[in-house]
């Protein structure tokens, strides 16, 4: 049976580096976790799972990190998590068995990473990630932030997932590490300034975001999926400047890279059902429904392939008077959210059109 070593980067991580170890402690067989400078309760809570702690300091570059996280690695494989990550009960169980059953072939397995849920458990989002490789191979991490473990080799895709929980979020972390980059002159990656441009529209600075994204797209080297992310991205940097025909545009130019993503058909969507144009909003929100899901490794947003298009739908319908429709498309949507209070009030006055 093969044997890991959990790498870990934290710092102020109290509030959630228990429950990360407790749901992990019992699949590894040794934890390593590299601390950048901790100034609360986090490393006496780790000394009750392991004496393997490293103290080094933060250089603002998450990859060096995780590099040197690797390096205290002694056994088989490595997993990797963040503090706020949780393996569940059925995802321990799966990962006991992967042990058992893994060739020693395989140089990296592929796990689900669960990036957020709603109120009732349910998945909203959701990508693929490399989490578990061999330790023999070298594998290295590129990045200051946002960063990439570069693999090659026997890959096996998982069925196991972890659950990302955060409690709270530094919003000026990655955003202040890009901007120093810049300040000292370093030119950023075609990758850098995706994410460097999705900070700039965390931050409501949405006419610079454009122009990183742009700068991005006009690279022609990221992947096909980061660019139809990018277009997304600035038709909604527009949207929140009130300049739909900008928006609409760059929806449209998301089409050039592969086919429609469901969210740019319901984006497409909600443009024609704002001018009251709704079959033609039909026609796009059927669309999203149709997009069947890739599994690749980029982000998956579920609802844009879900509820929301079956919501709309409903509603749409219930403009025109088809309430037979409208009732099966907010029976579908309510499948997604039974507790959605808009899909609750709809079904209510859909019963109500229905018996009269």
């Amino acid at each position: 049976m093969l044997t890991i070593s959990l790498c870990m980067i934290v710092k102020n991580a109290q509030s959630t580096i228990e429950r990360c170890l407790d749901s992990v402690q019992h699949i590894v067989d040794e934890i390593n976790i590299i601390d950048t400078g901790s100034t609360d309760r986090t490393k006496t809570i780790i000394q009750n799972y392991t004496s393997r702690i490293y103290d080094i300091p933060w250089s603002d570059h998450f990859a060096n990190a995780r590099n040197f996280s690797f390096k205290q690695a002694t056994k088989d494989y490595i997993l990797w998590l963040d503090a706020d990550d949780v393996i569940t009960k059925e995802n321990q169980y799966k990962f006991s068995q992967l042990k058992q059953s893994l060739f020693p072939s395989i140089d990296a397995v592929t796990m689900d990473y669960y990036l957020s849920l709603d109120h009732d458990g349910v998945v909203e989002c959701s990508k693929r990630n490399v989490r578990l490789v061999k330790r023999a191979s070298h594998f290295q991490w590129e990045g200051a932030v946002h960063e990439e473990l570069k693999v090659s080799g026997p890959f096996y895709h998982s069925d196991i997932a972890i659950t990302h929980l955060p409690l709270s979020r530094d919003l000026y972390r990655n955003i202040c590490i890009y901007e120093g980059l810049l300040k000292e002159g370093h030119s950023l990656s075609a990758r850098d300034l995706f994410f460097y441009a999705n900070e700039l529209k965390k931050h409501q600075r949405y006419l610079e975001a454009i122009n990183q994204y742009n700068t991005f797209l006009d690279h022609d080297l990221g992947t096909v999926d980061d660019r139809i992310e990018a277009c997304l991205h600035v038709g909604e940097c527009y949207r929140r400047l009130h300049d739909d025909k900008q928006a609409q545009q760059a929806i449209l130019q998301s089409f050039l890279y592969d086919r429609p993503k469901p969210e740019a058909c319901c984006r497409m969507g909600q443009f024609f059902m704002e001018q009251s144009k709704y079959k033609e909003a039909i026609y796009w929100y059927s669309q999203a429904l149709q997009q069947a899901p890739v599994d690749t490794m980029t982000i998956q947003k579920w609802a844009y392939s879900t509820w929301i298009p079956h919501l709309q739908l409903s509603l749409l319908y219930r403009e025109l008077r088809l309430f037979e429709n409208a009732y099966q498309h907010n029976s579908e949507a309510q499948k997604w959210k039974p507790n959605h209070q808009e899909i609750i009030e709809n079904e209510k006055y859909l019963l109500r059109q229905l018996k009269s």
